[in-house]
């Protein structure tokens, strides 16, 4: 009898809890045998080993049992990533490899019929799991780099499973991959000076950035509310090595590139009809959604009353926790979705209420039912609210832009660098750390209680006020917010205002 341990790791969300894959050679009817909880592609990989071992040059024990225990046994197995590891097992069964050569290794890869090896989604997190182990990692060339960027592990490319012997009998050694970066863009290539007037709304957009406030553009078609939208990234700050890496470990489990935007901003623009599991992820096999593909960057919902109500509301507690926690009968999975809301809808169904060019065609009832669509618990926790007004055709055909996002980023960074001593930006700094950071005199504080309760905010909504409020502060170079920037954060509660109006465009006429 012979026995045979290779060590593998399992892909659980942005988990890779390791795996013991056991293979048993034993006198008895031929045949190979697969237990350990495996689902369809795992159960399959029995023919792509026999295969690829064959067409390798390979032994494969014809006469023998083979039994393959995938532990822990109540751990679930999906995909093609045990192929690899499994033909080991029976290489070092077989006595073809000895055992002492997979010592401190850990190895993972889908095989094809003729021995390559395919890549494999959520390369990422294997390799910070085997880094945490201390064991070297050894997977397919096409997922070298990106397992390279954990730090400090030793990552061993191979193209095909004769490159895997080889070098495990020392007649190949298989050299270390070294990551090779790319360069960063200079600068980003949709440019805040490109932006004609929307003086407001582009004011609106460096408060959202410096604050990490969300934001909500309200406005006739073609006025301008995408394009502002696409430039949030560009006057962001640029991402830390953490937040690069966290970023894209989930893009790792998506199966989605890398390198090519490392450093960036995510931005996510999900279409109207997407689907509450695919906006904040889910399924029987929970996977991350939109919301966590848009961690630590942009999330911008166009036609945003166009979208699901329910879908909407599955979003609440991800703004307000910065996580969305998905539970299923058998298991819970916890995904990242730091992420900043950017929407944009038109004012009523045909988008002309209140549009000086055109008249609105609504009736009140109709405006009611769209503006409707959006619950007031979702808007309470949108901070800027900005109307963005159609445009004059002088200020249209104006050759001269507004300042360009390299100028407003300087502004950005610099407000930031003042929130650090608060430990957290404004839209998620603590009630108390707030109220102490704001320090509103008695008679500041009757003020603004009376104007919330004329315009019949909540107290999420006051919260929001004084956030946007002490953001506008950090831009001015100020220690606490003054009268005239708590009158210029309730300005941008607009929809708020505006919400449950039932005047047309002919009756605001």
């Amino acid at each position: 009898m012979a026995l045979a341990i290779v060590t593998t790791r399992a892909g659980v969300g942005l988990e890779a809890p390791e795996v013991l894959v056991e293979v048993h050679l034993s006198n008895g009817l031929p045949g190979l045998t697969l237990v350990g909880l495996p689902e369809t592609a795992v159960r399959e990989s029995r023919e792509r080993v026999r295969s690829a071992l064959l067409n390798a040059g390979f032994d494969f024990p014809t006469t023998r049992r083979i039994t393959v225990n995938l532990a822990p046994a109540d751990l679930p197995k999906e995909g093609g990533r045990f192929d690899l590891p499994i033909a080991l097992g029976i290489l070092v069964a077989s006595e073809q490899i000895p055992v002492s050569a997979l010592e401190g290794l850990e190895c993972l890869g889908e095989l094809a019929l003729d021995g390559r090896l395919r890549p494999i989604n959520g390369a990422l997190p294997v390799a910070l799991a085997a880094q945490a182990a201390g064991r070297r990692l050894l997977l397919p060339a096409a997922n070298a780099n990106e397992a390279a960027l954990a730090e400090g592990l030793q990552v061993l490319p191979v193209e095909h499973l004769g490159q895997v012997v080889a070098h495990l009998l020392g007649r190949e050694s298989i050299a270390p991959h070294r990551l090779a970066m790319p360069a960063l863009p200079e600068g980003p290539s949709e440019d805040l000076a490109d932006v004609r007037g929307q003086h407001q709304a582009r004011r609106a957009l460096e408060v959202a950035a410096a604050g990490g406030h969300n934001l909500l553009f309200a406005g006739p078609p073609g006025t301008g509310k995408t394009m502002l939208a696409s430039r949030l990234p560009g006057i962001l700050p640029p991402l830390s090595h953490d937040e690069a890496r966290e970023v894209a470990a989930i893009r790792s489990v998506c199966g989605l590139g890398l390198l090519e935007r490392w450093g960036e901003r995510p931005f996510r623009s999900p279409h109207h009809t997407a689907s509450g599991v695919a906006l904040v992820g889910g399924g029987s096999k929970p996977r991350p959604g939109e919301i966590s593909l848009a961690h630590h960057g942009v999330l911008f919902l166009d036609e945003l009353p166009q979208f699901d109500r329910g879908v909407l509301e599955v979003m609440r507690e991800p703004l307000e926790s910065g996580r969305i926690h998905i539970a299923r009968a058998s298991h819970q999975r916890c995904f990242p979705a730091s992420f900043q809301l950017v929407a944009a809808m038109n004012p009523c169904p045909c988008g002309h209420l209140g549009d000086p060019r055109k008249s609105c065609v609504c009736t009140p009832a109709q405006v009611q039912r769209y503006q409707s669509r959006l619950s007031g618990p979702l808007l309470d926790r949108i901070d800027l609210q900005v109307e963005v007004p159609a445009l004059p055709a002088d200020q249209l055909t104006s050759p001269a832009g507004g300042e360009s996002s390299a100028t407003v980023r300087e502004r950005v960074l610099a407000a930031r660098r003042r929130q650090q001593g608060r430990g957290a930006l404004n839209a998620r700094l603590p009630g108390r750390e707030l109220e102490t950071a704001c320090a509103l005199s008695q008679a500041e504080r009757a003020w603004l209680a009376d104007v919330l309760t004329r315009l019949k905010l909540s107290a999420r909504a006051y919260h929001r006020v004084l956030r946007v409020a002490l953001t506008l502060a950090d831009l001015a170079g100020e220690a606490r917010p003054s009268r005239a920037q708590l009158m210029e954060a309730i300005g941008y509660r607009q929809l708020d205002r505006l919400r449950g109006t039932s005047m047309t465009g002919r009756e605001i006429a």
